[in-house]
């Protein structure tokens, strides 16, 4: 079985420094969300910048 890859939610700090692209939103709803993020280790998830919602993020590179 495939891990799923590690969720981060807002607020949280990046373990480490990459591309980021919204997962799902916090309230369960699906984001239309497209945009990816680039974020150094410490910084920390903002909200879906296309939602404006609190969101999962996955790391994609």
């Amino acid at each position: 079985m495939m891990a799923k890859d590690k969720q981060y939610k807002i607020g949280e700090k990046a373990a480490e420094s990459g591309k980021y692209k919204v997962d799902s939103l916090v309230n369960g709803n699906s984001s239309k969300d497209k945009q990816t993020i680039e974020l150094n280790q410490g910084d920390q998830f903002p909200p879906s910048p296309a939602d404006n919602e609190a969101a999962y993020w996955v790391k994609i590179s």
